[in-house]
């Protein structure tokens, strides 16, 4: 179940009251008259069903709530009623299958903007990945995978393209186009000063064959990559996220990117080469699957809309 919250001006909150009233997938409807100082109006509250949630925001933003009041959501861990049971039993489908897109949109618009903590967390990742490539340790390399934060970006410009959010795309492009080049660059320098005060020698990379799967280029980079962003947008399209970890570790977007530049001092310019190959089969991959998964969901949903009513009776 979502708590759903609308701000409604007075003049709409009958409608949007019967909206709710009338949908089989709400419940536990309440307002309050005059509770909103800002924006003035009333406040409206229920429990949806998670598979009703998609129908029912966009009932409420055709009624112009989301730009004259708006409307806000929340997963509720726990629902005890008989209410809330009835809810989710006459709502169609179930609830980790179902996809609340402004939910979505929200999320990956909020994890695909290039700012501090993302290119932070994204450095941080690529020195980790050349330290595992220089000292052939493939535990170091997928803690570099897990802290890689490129999927949201990935999941953001599949949402925009799938729903025509330009804006969406661009910005998330925005992230990994300087994103990744800025993180290079820092690894890169990274590597160069260990090599020159003596911490490790980059060159012993042609010895560590543990982790020369990050280079390795081939048909099943583009399969591990597909078969990666089909489940992190199911994961993310449904109540099943922590499948997300399993996503990070799958891919070698953030080990490429450090081996490249781990290679690139020591003067292996093929390595280097395919690293960078690496790094862009793995998103191109991921964005593709991640975009077929959406397609699939967004038809399949709509035909169930369009096969139901929408009141009770």
């Amino acid at each position: 179940m979502l708590h759903l919250r609308a701000i409604c001006p007075p003049e709409r909150t009958d409608e949007a009251l019967e909206l709710l009233r009338t949908h089989p997938g709400a419940a536990h409807l309440i307002v309050h008259r005059g509770a909103s100082v800002s924006p003035e109006g009333d406040l409206i509250e229920a429990d949806v069903a998670r598979e009703a949630a998609d129908e029912i925001v966009d009932a409420l933003c055709t009624l112009g709530l989301d730009r004259s009041g708006g409307i806000t959501m929340e997963s509720l861990d726990t629902a005890l009623s008989d209410a809330a049971d009835a809810a989710e039993e006459a709502a169609p489908g179930e609830g980790a299958d179902a996809v609340v897109w402004q939910e979505l949109l929200g999320r990956t618009g909020e994890e695909s903007r290039w700012n501090a903590t993302f290119q932070a967390f994204l450095a941080i990742a690529c020195l980790l990945a050349a330290v595992g490539v220089l000292t052939d340790s493939s535990v170091t390399i997928v803690g570099a995978m897990v802290v890689g934060p490129e999927f949201g970006p990935l999941a953001a410009i599949a949402v925009g393209m799938v729903l025509g959010r330009w804006d969406l795309v661009r910005r998330a492009g925005v992230a990994l186009a300087a994103g990744f080049p800025v993180s290079m660059a820092i690894t890169l320098l990274g590597v160069l000063l260990g090599s020159s005060v003596g911490l490790f020698d980059p060159h012993a990379i042609v010895n560590n064959h543990q982790v020369d799967f990050v280079y390795q280029v081939g048909p099943a980079s583009f399969v591990v990559a597909l078969l990666a962003g089909a489940a992190g947008m199911l994961a993310m399209t449904s109540a099943k996220s922590a499948a997300l970890v399993g996503v990070f570790i799958s891919v070698t977007t953030v080990p490429a990117a450090g081996y490249a530049m781990v290679a690139a001092v020591a003067g292996r310019w093929d390595r280097a080469g395919f690293s960078v190959l690496q790094l862009l089969v793995n998103l191109f991959g991921i964005v593709l699957a991640a975009a077929i998964v959406l397609i699939v969901r967004r038809r399949k949903q709509r035909s169930a809309a369009l096969s139901r009513p929408l009141s009770r009776g």
